[in-house]
């Protein structure tokens, strides 16, 4: 057995090697559903096998050290050399095989409940939704807020709330699943959404949008205008360029449904399919989106986003946002 978990601990290692590498995409929640199965068997192995035949081969040295005393206490010995405490302690002590799968189950297990179930963590790797989120946020995202899912599988078996305009989601990328995005939602099922020369309107009514003044943009290194938007009950910040970039239609990737799209250089108009959801980076303009990779599956739906939990490079930042 120790054989065996050292191989397991050598193929994990492998793994995250090569995921910390790029070599290939993790999946974190296969992998947790993973380890909560194996220390299962583990955690089962030990609590009706290894624990009690250990306890057994304690209980039988034990009673070979009372036969031994007695039956020199029959012979007139009543001091008897010989303490079997620390053998004992070393009959019962878990071995290390034991300790790092069977000992980290509870560990593991509660973890990945929370996860799966009540809240995740992510960092937000890109500046696509400055200047509410900034590149090095960690955030949560509640689970169950949309609607409780099978782990791994992203099955809904019990409903709650639909996602609402202007909601932050994180949601599996339609174009590699594997990866995880975070947009915000513009558009629901039935909408028209038309984003033309940097205006948005939903179903041919303009978002209200107010200026908000010009920040500079680490990330682009340049001036952004800055406008606070009213999306749905939502409101939030947005960024764009101070003047339109034309829209480049050949950047678009093919995607179910684009026939229900248009794309020319002014922008997009889009017809939101049904159980789809149309989303856009609060970055206007340095946010790859809805705009060129069509719309968001409801199955594919993580979570809401709702909190900064930490960002090690500005502290301040820690707190809800909208």
């Amino acid at each position: 057995m120790s054989a065996l978990t050292a191989a397991l601990y050598g193929a994990l290692i492998v793994y995250l090697g090569g995921w910390y590498m790029n070599a290939w995409i993790g999946n974190f929640s296969l992998l947790l559903f993973i380890l909560s199965f194996v220390t299962l068997l583990y955690w089962l192995a030990e609590r009706f096998r290894f624990a009690p035949a250990r306890e057994a081969a304690a209980r039988n040295l034990e009673q070979q050290d009372a036969q031994r005393r007695a039956e020199l206490a029959k012979l007139g010995i009543e001091k008897v050399d010989g303490d079997i405490t620390e053998a004992r302690e070393k009959l019962l002590m878990q071995p290390w095989w034991l300790d790092w799968t069977a000992g980290l189950f509870p560990v593991i297990i509660i973890v990945f409940v929370m996860r799966s179930f009540l809240f995740e963590p992510f960092k937000i790797p890109s500046g696509s939704m400055i200047p509410t989120l900034q590149i090095g946020d960690l955030i949560l995202v509640n689970k169950f807020h949309y609607g409780v899912r099978l782990p791994v599988l992203n099955i809904k078996v019990i409903p709650n709330h639909e996602p609402a305009r202007g909601d932050v989601v994180v949601f599996r990328y339609p174009i590699d699943q594997r990866m995880d995005y975070i947009k915000r939602v513009v558009g629901l099922p039935g909408d028209e959404v038309s984003y033309l020369n940097q205006q948005l309107r939903i179903n041919g009514v303009p978002v209200p949008t107010t200026p908000a003044g010009d920040d500079y943009d680490d990330e682009s290194m340049r001036y952004m205008a800055r406008f606070n938007e009213k999306l749905g009950e939502i409101d939030h910040r947005i960024q764009r360029f101070p003047t339109p970039l034309p829209f480049n239609p050949a950047q678009t990737y093919p995607f179910p449904f684009k026939d229900q799209c248009r794309h020319t250089i002014e922008g997009v108009v889009c017809k939101v399919p049904a159980g789809h959801y149309f989303v856009m980076g609060d970055n206007r303009d340095n946010s790859e989106d809805s705009r060129y990779w069509g719309f968001v599956p409801d199955k594919n739906l993580v979570g809401k986003a709702f909190f900064v939990w930490m960002n090690f490079s500005n502290p301040g930042r820690i707190g809800g946002f909208h």
